[in-house]
């Protein structure tokens, strides 16, 4: 089918990317479960390794499988080209790998899941990147932390793990000015719920493992490119700018335009770093996108409801949900993310960190693991867990202090989720 404009989210989800098999004619994209492809001839094979043609060589740099996921994201995320990789981790690496060099540093929300923060806080450092944190929602703190070695802005659509949403709009203005992208982890909205590129985002990552896939199977990740952004505006980018030594003197910008980041990240980042996703979960994936919208409305629908009722409840100081009329970013919400504010947020448990330990061992239907995005409803005790290697300052910071933990609201029925939490929260508070 042709990805036109005339065609709705609900039909994209489920044809963007797709044929029927050629040689078969199988409707369901297949799993090409190879890891090399024949070439026509010697020219050919020189083709591809020259870039002169587009085509399969090898697995770990592309498979037909993973393909037509990353043209199924990228059409979702109204992107131009999509890379997949094996982790969300993966992806954030992926997309900073063209952009950074030894001394350079990003811009970083201070509301970002925790294993990032210290992905950003500590991990890049032995590539000789570093990361400044700062309180997206303070414009002169960002401008203030952008210097002549900064080359992106970090932020989460909706964040992990208190659910907030942010002004993608404000920061990408920031980042025009300053000639860097911004770069967006769209995971907890979806493309559904936010599209970022059209808030002037220039990259989009996700965790394809959470609501993207949606059943908890497989994990994945994946970078989004905009196509967009100058990458010779300036002389900040010479990865993308400048001769690829590898590539006899290409120049990817020149030779490719809109689509400079998207061959970068494969003919480089995935060439070198081989972070490949594997075309059985990229089949997963695919299945779960085809009913991406009906689990997200479910998802949200449910997550208003739950969250009103611990809002009201007695035994909860506070609830973060970004759609509650009480939220300080219900008005963000209202022009931003009209169809829901996600399924992702925090609540704090009065007992602080011992009731929310008793919360979690309680309750029977929500699952406690360290996942999130999955039809099931899910709970973590960040501060114990996904954020335990971060100071108190960073965990208050990110939201996931002792006395809070975050829900993954699933597609069950509200009803029984409210009457899990109710007895577990009697035994917290017992």
């Amino acid at each position: 089918m042709s990805d036109g404009p005339t065609h709705g989210f609900d039909t994209l989800q489920i044809h963007a990317g797709a044929r029927p098999d050629p040689a078969t004619g199988a409707r369901q994209t297949p799993i090409y479960q190879t890891t090399a492809y024949v070439f026509r001839d010697a020219d050919h094979a020189a083709a591809l390794f020259n870039l002169q043609e587009v085509g399969f060589i090898y697995s770990r740099l592309t498979n037909p499988t993973v393909a037509v996921l990353q043209e199924r994201i990228a059409t979702l995320e109204g992107g131009v080209g999509a890379v997949c990789c094996s982790s969300g981790h993966a992806a954030q690496i992926m997309a900073l790998f063209p952009l950074m060099g030894p001394g350079c540093n990003i811009v970083a929300s201070t509301r970002l899941y925790g294993g990032t923060v210290t992905q950003f806080s500590q991990t890049i450092k032995r590539f000789g990147w570093s990361a400044t944190f700062v309180d997206t929602d303070d414009l002169d703190a960002v401008k203030g932390a952008i210097d002549e070695n900064t080359r992106a802005i970090f932020c989460e659509s909706i964040a992990n793990p208190g659910g907030y949403v942010t002004d993608i709009r404000a920061l990408a203005d920031v980042a025009d000015a300053a000639g860097i992208p911004l770069i967006v982890d769209n995971t907890s909205a979806t493309p559904y719920l936010c599209r970022p590129i059209e808030h002037g985002a220039s990259l989009v990552v996700h965790s394809t493992t959470k609501y993207l896939t949606g059943n908890g199977t497989v994990t994945g990740g994946c970078v989004v490119d905009s196509g967009k952004f100058d990458w010779s505006a300036s002389d900040k980018f010479p990865s993308l700018s400048q001769p690829e030594t590898a590539y006899h003197g290409l120049k990817f910008h020149e030779t490719f335009g809109p689509l400079a980041f998207t061959f970068h990240s494969i003919a480089i980042g995935l060439r070198d770093l081989g972070m490949t996703m594997n075309p059985q979960a990229a089949h997963y994936t695919l299945m779960g996108i085809e009913t991406l919208s009906l689990r997200m409305e479910r998802h949200v629908e449910n997550a208003q409801k739950i969250a009103a009722w611990l809002e009201a409840d007695d035994r909860v100081d506070y609830v973060t949900y970004a759609g509650l009329p009480s939220s300080p970013y219900s008005e963000r919400v209202k022009a931003h993310y009209p169809k829901g504010a996600g399924a992702l947020f925090t609540f704090a448990v009065k007992g602080g960190y011992e009731a929310c330990v008793k919360l979690v061992n309680a309750l029977e239907i929500f699952s406690h693991v360290a996942n999130l995005g999955d039809a099931r409803s899910l709970i973590i005790h960040s501060a114990s867990t996904t954020h335990r290697q971060l100071s108190p300052e960073q965990q208050e910071a990110a939201g996931a202090g002792p006395n809070v933990v975050r829900l993954s609201i699933g597609i069950e029925d509200a009803n029984d989720l409210i009457a899990d939490l109710d007895q577990a929260l009697a035994q917290a508070s017992a």
